[in-house]
């Protein structure tokens, strides 16, 4: 009985400790309620811009229009223990840099609501965000954080308004601009670490890029989202190699007619073909009338495209994890977009057996399976020569640059094993095997070094 007695003495103490814990937090909590209400005293300069002057607690360098976050965000307490996940991820000098960034988020919809939400609950100190457009009640089926309360609200307003009761010591502007030439230096000045593409815009969208490309800075844009409901088939990878995405090709040959631009561009989009087509535009009389003279701006869509609103969710969230994982420092290695099937990789290990049997007299040193040859060439090749990473070739011009390609050992002195292959065009196959390692290094060096880092990841990912 006496035992029973302590061990109910022990359960009340522990949840009495819990409960002062727990009220303690509140209080501090309450204390920071109060001082946001201080940050609440907002004002306007015409243009859609809030300014927000930093209060105590607040950490930022500059002047308004250059204002940095600073690290030392996560010596506050309550922003390190909101942000503690995070650091346990990335290691406390890494969260640091997240911390101290600076992203600008254009296009605040479907898409670019929830990739600014993710971004601010990431710890990113400082958040320009544009967008022109007003919270609709069609709008709720995908936006982050807008209620039935914000409809008719600018949409860049209604973000900033959620986001100071997530994270109020984040620096958070919004800017009511359409993005143009004129805006141009107004949104991408103050040397952003990352710019957000969120905007379906063709015309916008391509004058945007274009002037992110020329003024040197990182750039992530997403194509469409609509008509489309399988999360799985969303990647990131270069704009040229982005398919069945309307949107993206457009926009591809436009940036290189207009500026010259190949690629070199990030982009999130779909593999998936759009399930759902435009929906014909009626005017206020019921009929179907032209589109364009209804247009608040040239080539601006009035249109609708039916939008399953977990899919640009998933967009921006996708943004938001690129971003925070390259200024956090982490590397990440995207899935590449290689459209081979089985038959194909089957195709490639069989020419892997019968060069072995031709060069060697035997395939007794082939160490590889079928699956195994998927990782090689799709994972650490990206279905191209070791020779040629570029994605010049994407779509059909990659399946007719398969049939050119087979794999040799990197060092012939050692098997034919998932860390010593390495792919090639034939004649450049045959070029391979009549060098040794030696030479290359010595007349190739970067070559030789970047062969050597990829193989080096092999061995990593199969722990050899």
């Amino acid at each position: 009985m006496e035992e029973r007695v302590k061990l109910l003495a022990i359960i009340g103490a522990g949840a009495l400790l819990g409960s002062a814990s727990t009220i303690a937090l509140l209080k501090c909590l309450s204390r920071k309620g109060a001082d946001q209400s201080i940050r609440k005293a907002i004002e306007s300069n015409g243009n859609g811009f809030i300014s927000k002057t930093p209060t105590r607690g607040h950490n930022f360098r500059g002047d308004k229009n250059h204002v940095t976050a600073s690290p030392d965000l996560l010596n506050d307490e309550i922003v390190s223990e909101q942000l503690t996940r995070n650091i346990q991820f990335f290691g406390l000098e890494a969260q640091q840099k997240v911390t101290a960034s600076y992203v600008v988020v254009i296009g605040l919809g479907g898409v670019g609501s929830h990739a600014a939400s993710m971004l601010l609950r990431s710890g990113v100190g400082r958040l320009l965000l544009v967008d022109f457009d007003q919270v609709s009640l069609s709008s709720l089926n995908r936006h982050a954080v807008a209620t039935r309360e914000d409809v008719g609200t600018p949409k860049a307003l209604c973000l900033k308004k959620h986001f100071a009761a997530i994270f109020p010591e984040s620096c958070v502007e919004a800017k009511v601009l359409l993005y143009d030439s004129s805006s141009e230096e107004e949104i991408l000045s103050g040397h952003p670490d990352f710019v957000l593409d969120c905007i379906d815009n063709i015309d916008t969208k391509v004058a945007l890029l274009a002037a992110c490309v020329r003024k040197g800075l990182k750039v992530l844009s997403a194509t469409g989202a609509g008509a489309r409901a399988d999360p799985t088939r969303i990647r990131v990878a270069d704009l040229r190699e982005s398919t069945n995405d309307p949107l993206s090709r457009a926009v591809r040959h436009r940036l290189r007619k207009d500026y010259g631009i190949e690629g070199g561009i990030p982009v999130v989009f779909s593999l998936e073909k759009p399930k759902a087509k435009l929906l014909p535009f009626q005017g206020p009389s019921g009929e179907e009338e032209n589109p364009s003279d209804y247009q608040i701006v040239p080539g601006f869509r009035v249109r609708i495209i039916p939008v399953l609103g977990t899919i640009p969710a998933i967009f921006g969230q996708v943004m938001a994890s690129y971003v925070v994982t390259q200024l956090a420092g982490l590397q990440v290695q995207t899935e590449p977009v290689v459209n081979f099937d089985t038959d194909h990789y089957r195709i490639l290990h069989q020419r892997l057996v019968e060069h072995e049997e031709l060069l060697y007299g035997t395939s007794m040193q082939v160490q590889v399976d079928v699956e195994e040859v998927m990782y090689i060439a799709k994972e650490l090749w990206r279905g191209r020569s070791a020779r040629d990473q570029s994605t010049k070739e994407v779509g059909r011009g990659m399946w007719r640059s398969f049939n050119e390609l087979m794999f040799v050992r990197w060092d012939r002195a050692k098997p034919a094993s998932v860390s010593n292959l390495i792919l090639l065009r034939f004649k450049e196959a045959d070029e391979h095997e009549l060098r040794t390692l030696d030479d290359i290094k010595e007349t190739e060096p970067e070559f030789f070094i970047r062969v050597m880092s990829v193989l080096k990841r092999a061995e990593l990912d199969f722990g050899l």
